[in-house]
């Protein structure tokens, strides 16, 4: 029902007389027009209402202001690099990203309960290096580990707080890497062993990781027998257990509690917490609660050393969203994959080729759970690396010769995989399928597979590509060549087709999908 229009208008007596208030100013009766501003009174209950949104409105914005202020002041940063390149041009919101995810083993502040700071040098050492991979749409995250017992190579690093130079290193263990020269030096050490470029790093100490399990409050954990540990002080049952504070540190920290008591058992019983907390934080809707978020944002920020592109709450907040909504079963947990190094039994190396595979595939920005899916980032320019023949030009194809003798072409292997005897896999496909004797040639790395070809031949070399799977856009001409040249590419290391990913069957340990139980170290087995 619609009211009638209350004849009192914006609030006016009526003994004052009748019709609009704007004719009562020339009534001598009623007085001067200065009575106008007490005839348009506001109402009471507009006045409290009002009042009460002011000091909502005024409230939530020192509410905010508080907390903006408090999180961003709890924030530590540090330079992304050593020396050895800059900050990248990445959008934190829409891009493919990488974060160094680093645990520092300082003894310093809060942490000099678990020995002295003589425990650690310099910066101190990453206790755990775990590389952290956003696709670009957002729906999946590879998260790979590098055990710190493993040895490479680490670059000329400058530590940014005195200037000093500390000079390349080979054979070291990675997580000394930041001892010297701080974190910029471990992100340095990580492009140079993968091939990637690392946009960001978030470096957390002991203490962040008790008071988060707090927050959320506890994680389920899961091992084989019951397990106690002397030097992390990890006691636990057999089966399923919630650990928080000091034992969800023991847990991670735990070296020897698990499988054979060496660095690959610690990174899957690592793996398989992160797995319970992603899947823990996702259940709970935590992503998508603002209080949830803020305790643990704020818990997160007091024990966080990010790099100065990620040192914003903005920016924090950016990467939170960006893992609300992706699935489970797609984050993939991977580790390095590593065999005894040849110069010392106790440390360990990068196996090969399957080291060299995975950094390929995440170069390529495969999908490591389902390798042959679609990849979301553009393939490189076949153009990248140089040709062992001379850089092709564009030309105009040639027009289709008549039916050729396959055992009369000049068809050369050029290896441009990094991978040795490569050509001569290659080499046998082509003889198998009727070319006479191909020419092997060793190149220089070529991230993407080409087949180049010299006037006259471009039927031949359709077909060559054809027999191996290599795109038709992937066929070049190159005036200066005779016959047909397949130059194979770091893109094609292994198999006879192109575009099958060389993966190891078994280099995801696990996604945050499974649970997983972790087996005890049989020495360390206790009874209960």
């Amino acid at each position: 029902m619609v009211r009638g229009r209350d004849k009192r208008e914006y609030g006016a007596d009526p003994s004052a007389g009748s019709g609009p208030v704007s004719r009562h100013a020339d009534d001598p009766a009623v007085g001067s027009a200065r009575h106008l501003g007490v005839q348009r009174r506001m109402p009471v209950w507009l006045k409290v209402t009002t009042a009460v949104a002011s000091i909502v409105v005024l409230g939530g914005l020192a509410f905010g202001g508080f907390w903006f202020f408090r999180l961003q002041s709890q924030i530590s940063k540090a330079p992304l690099t050593a020396g050895n390149g800059s900050a990248n041009a990445v959008n934190d919101s829409s891009d493919r990203m990488q974060i160094l995810i680093l645990g520092s083993d300082t003894r310093d502040g809060k942490n000099a309960e678990y020995g002295t700071t003589e425990d650690s040098s310099g910066y101190g050492q990453s206790d755990v290096m775990m590389l952290m991979d956003i696709s670009a749409d957002n729906k999946r995250v590879n998260v790979i580990s590098f055990p710190r017992d493993l040895l490479v190579d680490i670059p000329e690093c400058k530590d940014p707080k005195t200037n000093q130079v500390y000079p390349a290193r080979s054979g070291v263990m990675i997580n000394e890497a930041m001892a010297q020269a701080g974190i910029g030096c471990a992100v340095d050490t990580v492009n140079k062993l993968t091939g990637l470029e690392v946009d960001h790093f978030m470096m957390a100490d002991f203490n962040a990781v008790k008071e988060l399990s707090n927050t959320v409050g506890g994680v389920q954990v899961c091992i084989s027998d019951a397990v106690y540990d002397p030097d992390s002080r990890l006691r636990l049952p057999k089966g399923t257990s919630s650990v928080e504070g000091e034992m969800a540190l023991a847990f991670l920290r735990a070296r020897h509690a698990f499988a054979d008591g060496g660095d690959l058992g610690r990174i899957k019983a690592q793996q398989g917490f992160l797995s319970s907390l992603t899947r823990k934080i996702k259940d709970d809707g935590t992503l998508s609660d603002p209080g949830k978020m803020l305790r643990i944002a704020d818990v997160v920020t007091q024990n966080l050393t990010v790099d100065e592109g990620l040192a914003s709450v903005p920016s924090l907040l950016t990467i939170g969203n960006r893992l609300k909504n992706i699935d489970i079963s797609k984050v993939a947990f991977v580790a390095v994959p590593t065999t005894a190094a040849v110069t010392d039994p106790n440390r360990l190396q990068v196996a090969e080729p399957a080291g060299s595979q995975l950094f390929s595939a995440l170069r390529k920005d495969v999908d490591l759970t389902d390798p042959t899916a679609p990849t979301t980032s553009p393939s490189p320019s076949p153009t990248d690396g140089a040709p062992a023949s001379p850089a092709p030009t564009p030309t105009e194809t040639t027009p289709a010769l008549p039916p050729y003798d396959k055992a009369l072409q000049p068809v050369s292997v050029a290896n441009g995989t990094g991978v040795p005897g490569r050509s001569q896999e290659i080499a046998k496909l082509l003889l198998t399928d009727g070319f006479a004797q191909p020419g092997l040639l060793e190149a220089q790395a070529l991230a993407q597979s080409v087949v180049y070809y010299g006037p006259q031949y471009a039927d031949v070399a359709a077909d060559v590509a054809a027999l191996l799977g290599i795109p038709a856009e992937q066929v070049l001409p190159a005036p200066a060549l005779v016959g047909v040249q397949v130059y194979l590419g770091e893109d094609f290391s292994k198999g006879t087709k192109y575009g099958a990913v060389a993966l190891p069957a078994d280099i995801v340990n696990q996604t945050a999908g499974d649970t997983v139980c972790q087996q005890a170290n049989p020495e360390l087995i206790v009874a209960g």
